[in-house]
């Protein structure tokens, strides 16, 4: 039975096999603002989503990651699918998503009904990184 809830302090550990790049503080956040979901398979963890809100009004997915062995069974669409719920419930009409654009991730937002809507170049010496996609729904 697939079930999400919101990030806790005991998901800690397995949040961080998966999210290498949110800060300890920023994880504390998480947890208190209810910004972070995990995805669970019966008991066991299988993914988490984490988000804040561009411009403090459009809530954007900051992350979202499946742990590599249980990619490509259908995870990521449900968790993405209880987010944009979520979010609705909230009051909001609209969410957003970015990736790479050498990352597969932007064909999956796609699928999801996800359209383009520009990019970001980074090429500050130090920060260099391929374009940033973002992509926007309505919900």
């Amino acid at each position: 039975m697939i079930t999400v809830k919101h990030v806790q302090k005991e998901n800690k550990t397995f949040w961080y096999r998966l999210d290498k790049h949110l800060p300890e503080a920023e994880f504390e956040k998480k947890v208190r603002d209810k910004q972070g979901y995990v995805l669970f398979d019966g008991q066991t963890p299988v993914g988490i989503l984490r988000y804040n809100l561009f411009w403090d009004t459009v809530p954007f997915c900051n992350l979202i990651f499946i742990a590599w062995e249980h990619q490509r069974k259908g995870y990521g669409r449900e968790l993405m699918a209880f987010w944009e719920n979520e979010m609705k419930v909230l009051g909001h009409d609209m969410v957003m998503v970015s990736t790479q654009a050498d990352e597969t991730a932007q064909h999956f937002y796609r699928k999801l009904g996800y359209r383009d809507a520009g990019g970001l170049l980074t090429n500050i010496p130090g920060h260099e990184q391929p374009m940033e996609l973002f992509f926007v729904k309505g919900i």
